[in-house]
């Protein structure tokens, strides 16, 4: 199911992009975060077929055969129609200024942006924030738990598996039902965000455990996210390499 494959390019998405900064730091074996680690490493291999079988050829295809006008245009649009989730989760984590930011991006794009195809609101100087609910518990001090690789949805933690599942149930497209349009939409906002990536993969293809740079880059992204870029020094101890301190941990707010 297109959906579900979605979140294969969500999650290449976060590791590629700061793979500049981890993936020299990063050593092959195994991690006190990841105790399944042989079951992950098949669900890896089979993602990765996946991925170099079907999604990033056809991801070739609209890269260099469609407008880049458009590209950027269908970029947009699926970027505003995370906000209203994203504000959500900043309300949750009593971010009520950057809510209110949010909120004001999503209505100028959707009333003067055409509905998001144009990004209106970078022009009126809004910042541009991401929020999930695996952030929102991670900041009320919920743990992140093991490290998993999940079919067809990619790289996660037992915290963050709600936030996957809960997104799908609420993005427009979920219930819009209305003939091949439902589908066309949901395949083009995957092969677009997945043909984003393809210039960032050159860094992947020179190391040499894929699989373990994946799941440190993913976990240490997450950390930096739910600590707003500024995780304690004793983060990831705390969370995975010492169980018994994790009941210590008090919530963040």
């Amino acid at each position: 199911m297109l959906r579900w494959t979605t979140g294969i390019a969500r999650s290449l998405a976060l590791v590629l992009l700061i793979l500049p900064q981890v993936g020299c730091a990063t050593t092959a074996g195994r991690s006190p975060a990841d105790p399944i680690e042989p079951a992950n490493r098949s669900v890896y291999k089979f993602n990765d077929a996946l991925d170099r079988a079907a999604l990033k050829p056809v991801a070739r295809v609209y890269r260099d055969h469609t407008p880049k006008w458009l590209q950027t245009g269908v970029g947009h649009f699926y970027t505003n129609l995370s906000y209203p989730w994203t504000i959500v989760n900043q309300v949750l984590q009593g971010k009520i200024v950057a809510a209110g930011q949010d909120t004001l991006r999503f209505a100028i794009n959707t009333t003067l942006g055409w509905g998001g195809v144009l990004d209106v609101a970078s022009g009126a100087n809004l910042p541009q924030h991401d929020e999930d609910l695996g952030q929102t518990l991670g900041w009320w001090g919920v743990p992140a738990g093991p490290y998993l690789m999940l079919p067809l949805l990619g790289p996660s933690t037992v915290r963050d598996l709600p936030s996957m599942v809960s997104e799908r149930f609420l993005e427009p497209f979920y219930w819009y039902d209305s003939g091949n349009e439902r589908w066309f939409s949901l395949a083009l906002s995957l092969v677009d965000k997945r043909a984003e990536l393809l210039p960032l993969e050159a860094g992947l293809a020179r190391v040499f455990d894929k699989y373990s740079v994946i799941r440190d880059a993913y976990l240490q992204r997450r950390q930096f996210q739910v600590y707003d870029g500024n995780p304690p020094d004793d983060a990831w101890q705390n969370e995975f390499e010492d169980p018994e301190l994790e009941d210590e941990v008090p919530p963040r707010h």
